[in-house]
């Protein structure tokens, strides 16, 4: 614009902006300094600026900024000042803190801009921070203009409240946690873990409130960090089932176990014990009773290669791999306390999994045993079936199946199960060889357009009455020593019930239910008894790939 028209543009409002200057200045001399500096700003501005849209709104912005300004550069403290002159403050959020009173004021002022609600902050941010009619914020958030007057006001008085108090950080602020573990028991989503615990700062929200509900602003003042990072993470926490609203509060919805050395200890000891009885009766059972050379039990695992005229027959020690574990978890079921269901404690969440998540924190030192058996790249027991057949493995420090870790994804259990069906009823196509072969579930040999041989590398089941008598076996075990085992029981427990919050102890005591029976402790404890004292030897490099997995009859 060019000088005449900035004069006369300006001549206009000089009034209103000395109105506006005397009414929150503590004297005429300062609101006559003030007007007239909110002139000057503007007149440089318009001079080099062609394309304002909204004169008026254009200079109370203006005037709002350098009120800001003023505050910053002459007040001492807050004290004195009245909430509306506070609130003015609000119009220049980017401030960055001076070395006065005033500015430290000013910038705890805007912290605790974060802790109003999230509708409360809306409205607070457009009326202070845009310059909006209150009416034009009414009609954009679709309330009545009378609610965005009464938000103002008590979006004042919390201010004013927030001012006043000094907020307290707990020692998660200066000790964040992280998680040590994750462990899942039922099914998969489409999201990863890490998806939904990819920061410290989830992390630590949902262990915020691990015992106690708390508001999201309680949350804020204990890890230290402003409510708005809280808020946009506990909202996607609650959706996806991990987080339990309670009013305008929250607690967390999964298990996260913080054990102590003694408690891992009694743990230890329980299922070294219990293992020790199993374990060893199975074995000793499985090897006497000839049942290994049961022609429905088939393997064709070799380290060497396939040949074209024999069908191969893994070695038993192999076999045993597989077997022992498949029976401690499967077998007995009929002496299972099942009184609570999975339905009953499990979460469906909306990226379809349904399952019970563990997440465990480890204190930075523990004394444990030298003896201790620790769980290294566990994973499972996992199953899952096509209708006809199931598909059941764990892995574990002694397994190596590269990235096929686990079974994360149900069309691959599908396509493996698929087939294996058509396998022994055609020969399948070079890439579907090629793809098991990868995964470890089958070798081969010859040429396809030849002479060609193939053999499933783990352990088949096929037939229903060899699966029930395997599973007898470990079933007649468990009874023999139910009376120990409950015995062994009753004390961990206690000890861990004790150590969950009340809200979780139903998902704790449905899990308790599965202790010697579908319990991946129990199953490494086997596996540790019988490598310790002999009876079963480590596998072979050329074995692990194809370890501890089965297929047998849905």
């Amino acid at each position: 614009m060019n000088r005449q028209d900035v004069e006369e543009t300006l001549t206009e409002y000089l009034k209103p902006i000395f109105g506006f200057a005397l009414k929150r200045c503590k004297s005429i001399p300062d609101a006559e300094d003030l007007s007239q500096e909110i002139a000057a700003r503007a007149f440089r501005t318009l001079l080099v600026k062609d394309d304002i849209a909204d004169m008026g709104k254009f200079i109370w912005t203006v005037a709002h900024n350098t009120l800001s300004n003023y505050y910053r550069d002459t007040a001492k403290s807050m004290v004195g000042i009245s909430m509306d002159e506070v609130a003015e403050l609000l119009a220049d959020p980017h401030a960055a803190p001076d070395a006065d009173d005033n500015a430290e004021a000013i910038h705890r002022l805007q912290i605790e801009i974060a802790y109003l609600s999230m509708l409360q902050r809306r409205i607070v941010i457009a009326y202070y921070f845009e310059n909006r009619r209150q009416a034009d914020i009414a009609q954009e958030l679709g309330i009545p203009l009378g609610t965005v007057k009464w938000h103002l006001f008590e979006a004042k008085k919390e201010l004013k409240r927030g001012m006043s108090t000094m907020r307290k950080a707990s020692q998660l602020k200066f000790h964040p946690i992280r998680f040590h573990s994750y462990s899942i028991n039922g099914s998969t989503g489409k999201k990863s873990t890490d998806e939904f615990f990819r920061s410290t700062l989830v992390q630590n929200i949902c262990y915020c409130v691990r015992d106690t509900a708390k508001t999201i602003n309680e949350i804020a003042d204990d890890l230290g960090v402003s409510p708005v990072y809280v808020e946009a993470e506990v909202e996607f926490l609650e959706e996806y089932g991990f987080l339990q609203a309670q009013k305008d509060k929250y607690i967390v919805n999964f298990i996260i176990s913080e054990p102590t050395a003694e408690l891992l200890t009694v743990k230890d000891t329980m299922y070294r014990r219990a293992a020790g009885l199993f374990a060893n009766d199975l074995y000793d059972e499985l090897t006497a009773s000839g049942i290994l050379d049961d022609p429905d039990i088939r393997c064709g695992q070799t380290d060497q290669p396939v040949t074209l005229t024999g069908s191969p027959r893994a070695d038993r020690n192999f076999i045993l791999w597989t077997l022992i574990p498949y029976i401690a978890a499967c077998s007995g079921e009929t002496l299972m306390d099942e009184r609570i269901s999975f339905e009953e404690v499990a979460t469906l969440r909306p990226d379809g999994a349904h399952n019970i998540f563990h997440a465990s924190v480890m204190p930075d030192e523990m004394v444990l045993p030298d003896d201790y058996v620790h769980m290294r790249n566990w994973c499972g027991p996992m199953w899952n079936g096509n209708g006809n057949h199931i598909l059941w493995q764990i892995d574990s420090e002694w397994t190596d199946r590269g990235e096929h870790h686990g079974f994360q994804h149900f069309d691959d259990v599908k396509r493996i199960l698929g087939l294996y069906e058509r396998e022994f009823e055609d020969r399948l196509s070079k890439d579907e060889y090629a793809w098991l072969a990868e995964r470890g579930f089958i070798r081969t040999n010859g040429d396809y357009d030849g002479h060609f041989k193939s053999a499933w590398q783990i352990v088949i089941l096929a037939s229903d009455e060899i699966r029930d008598k395997l599973l007898a076996i470990g079933e007649r075990i468990k009874t023999k020593h139910r009376t120990d085992f409950d015995a062994l029981k009753a004390p961990y427990a206690e000890a861990v019930l004790e150590s969950v919050p009340a809200h979780l102890r139903k998902i704790t005591e449905y899990e308790l239910q599965f202790v010697f029976h579908a319990d991946g402790w129990f199953l490494l404890h086997c596996i540790s008894a019988l490598l310790k004292n002999g009876k079963l030897t480590a596998p072979t490099e050329g074995q692990r790939k194809s370890l501890t997995a089965l297929i047998v009859n849905a």
